[in-house]
């Protein structure tokens, strides 16, 4: 056995491979030991950070309470074009939003699923109570600040005797002349605890102490207005951020204050800033697809997600939103290529092979469309996925009968009894997939797949 390796470096390393609880139990052994020993409590309260880490920029759920008591509405009526609340038309000159699922704000429900663009936003309380829930929570969501409160309390099961650090005796000034310990503390504060005002103050007195010279401090206290639903407050500071250092984040940020005010024209000029100093930055490009899909403007978000793929070909929510536009354009032979790439990529869930099964299905392609169903039922997760499923299921019934009809109209034509037989022996029917095939047959002796149909069934037939 070799000798045994440093504990403050074995913590390091649990840190690096994410392995966050063991981390921090090693912390507090050597804290126990020596509990001023700053490289092990800064170590610790990372650790503990992160396992409660929530990015800021890509979460944001609109609850009750901010979508009935908004404070920040400048006209009740606005411009066409200018608004998230009331989205103009589709300016696409394609399929109408009836045929498209669409949220109640009447915008096409994008190929994604992001928080707070799949519910519509409520006038009333009455309408927020009684809209659906989301596929992000169980429970109907009452606010924002809920979640967060929910992720604080939770953390607290990671120290059995009581919070890591005491909030309430910590000397803030004290800390904000030790850039170091302030930041890491900042962190803990802010995700960990979720002491918003007390994470506030230490941002306050730190950019102080550093002369308003650190553009990371005026970031966060930026993030910290956000979170109280002090817009304007966090504008002012993001944008203070970006004279002194430009960087993506604080774009992100700034244009997320910005879609909380509900000014989504600002924040695509504020995005596509962003693009002059970062070319081809996929974050940006990203943000300005989202907002055009949120306006409804679905041929130039389209645009957009296509420049993210030239810089980024594995991006799942760009391949996923151009792969749905494809479907509802009547283009399910291209909205297939887009889903088999996400197959490629690794996803596996109810929602994919339901999507497959459906652009199969449209794409005539009879032979792996009820496959597709089967595997995204035997992937479904909850009762609502089963019924999208077997929703979805119940077209291909009715398409049966259809082909069935105008097998009897046009007997001279081999495409209805071609699909029907194609379709009944995906179900089971061997007998009626024969009869037709036969006739599909009749209707075109050289057609090679009627041919090899025919032959499957044949050899079925023998070994019963």
């Amino acid at each position: 056995m070799g000798p045994e390796m440093e504990p403050l470096f074995l913590a390091w390393s649990y840190f690096r491979r994410r392995k966050f609880q063991l981390c921090a139990d090693l912390c507090t052994q050597m804290l126990e030991k020596s509990p001023y020993d700053q490289a092990a409590w800064i170590l610790k309260a990372r650790a503990l950070t992160e396992m409660v880490y929530v990015d800021e920029i890509d979460v944001d759920q609109e609850g009750i309470a901010e979508m009935i008591l908004d404070e920040n509405a400048i006209a009740q009526v606005p411009r066409p074009g200018t608004s998230l609340k009331l989205p103009g038309t589709n300016q696409t000159g394609g399929p109408s939003p009836a045929i498209r699922p669409i949220t109640q704000a009447g915008r096409p429900i994008t190929g994604f699923l992001r928080p707070s663009t799949q519910s519509g936003r409520p006038g009333t309380m009455e309408q927020a109570i009684r809209t659906p829930r989301t596929a992000y929570t169980a429970r109907p969501i009452t606010s924002s600040s809920g979640r967060f409160v929910r992720l604080g309390t939770a953390s607290m099961l990671t120290s059995p005797d009581g919070p890591f650090i005491n909030l309430s005796r910590l000397n803030l000034t004290k800390y904000a002349q030790k850039p170091k310990l302030a930041k890491a503390l900042f962190e803990y504060i802010f995700h960990h605890e979720n002491d918003v005002k007390t994470a506030l103050d230490l941002a306050a007195l730190s950019t102080e102490h550093s002369q308003y010279k650190d553009w990371w401090w005026k970031v966060q206290i930026g993030k910290c207005y956000y979170r109280l639903g002090m817009y304007r407050e966090a504008e002012k500071q993001f944008k203070s951020a970006l004279k002194q250092q430009e960087m993506v984040d604080t774009f992100l940020y700034l244009a997320k204050v910005y879609t909380s005010l509900d000014q989504p024209v600002t924040a695509l000029n504020l995005f596509k800033q962003g693009l002059d100093k970062f070319p081809g930055e996929v974050t940006l490009l990203c943000g300005i697809a989202r907002i055009y899909e949120e306006m409804n403007n679905i041929s130039s978000a389209s645009e957009y997600y296509k420049e993210v793929l030239k810089q980024d070909n594995t991006h799942m929510e760009a391949i996923a939103c151009i792969g749905s536009n494809h479907f509802y354009s009547d283009q399910p032979e291209v909205a297939l290529r887009f889903y088999r790439r996400l197959l490629q990529l690794g996803v596996y869930n109810c929602q994919l092979f339901n999507n497959l099964g459906l652009c199969c299905f449209y794409a005539q392609q009879y032979d792996m469309t009820l496959t597709s169903f089967e595997r995204a039922l035997s992937l479904a997760e909850n009762e609502e996925e089963t019924a999208d499923v077997w929703y979805n299921l119940g077209h291909i019934a009715v398409a049966r009968a259809l082909l069935q009809t105008a097998s009897s109209l046009a007997p001279h034509l081999y495409e209805p009894h071609f699909n029907f037989a194609t379709i009944s022996d995906k179900i089971g029917d061997l007998q009626r997939s024969y009869v037709a095939a036969r006739k599909s047959e009749a209707a075109f002796p050289d057609h090679v797949d009627t041919q090899h149909l025919i032959k499957q069934l044949k050899q079925h037939f023998a070994m019963l």
